[in-house]
């Protein structure tokens, strides 16, 4: 039943995420600028729960006593490249819990009231630069089925 509910919530956000004026993927990982701002931003807001290396907590997939799971990584070894651009903005900019929705419950704040819809789209794409080539091609395609 929650295995749905996520189901749920992910197509609903692709359905509402919003439409921003970036052309055709929302993130820039080749582009250094982005990627170094990106890195700084993920440095201060996300490396205390997500790891200083994009490794995550040690155990991300068991859930903690508190029923939350712990933060996943966002290199290779985790979900985060499974998801669109647009997913992920969502995520960061809402939350999991609001996103998700139902009893899901989550440490994972919405960054909407401390980061910038940029800033966002910074942190993602320095995200994104970090994985293997042949990841980065796999989430190309999932960006353009995705559409």
């Amino acid at each position: 039943m929650r295995i749905l509910a996520i189901a749920v919530a992910i197509l609903l956000v692709a359905s509402i995420a919003p439409k921003t004026s970036y052309s055709q993927s929302l993130l820039c990982p080749s582009d250094s600028k982005t990627v170094t701002r990106g890195s700084l931003i993920y440095q201060q807001h996300c490396s205390s729960c997500h790891g200083k290396n994009l490794e995550g907590a040690p155990s991300w997939r068991l859930r903690l006593p508190n029923g939350k799971l712990p933060a996943p990584p966002h290199d290779e070894s985790g979900h985060t490249w499974h998801h669109s651009d647009k997913i992920l903005f969502s995520l960061t900019k809402q939350g999991p819990t609001k996103i998700i929705g139902g009893d899901y419950k989550s440490d994972m704040p919405g960054f909407d009231k401390i980061l910038t819809d940029d800033q966002i789209i910074e942190v993602l794409s320095y995200i994104k630069s970090r994985w293997p080539k042949e990841i980065q091609k796999r989430h190309n395609l999932l960006n353009d089925r995705s559409r």
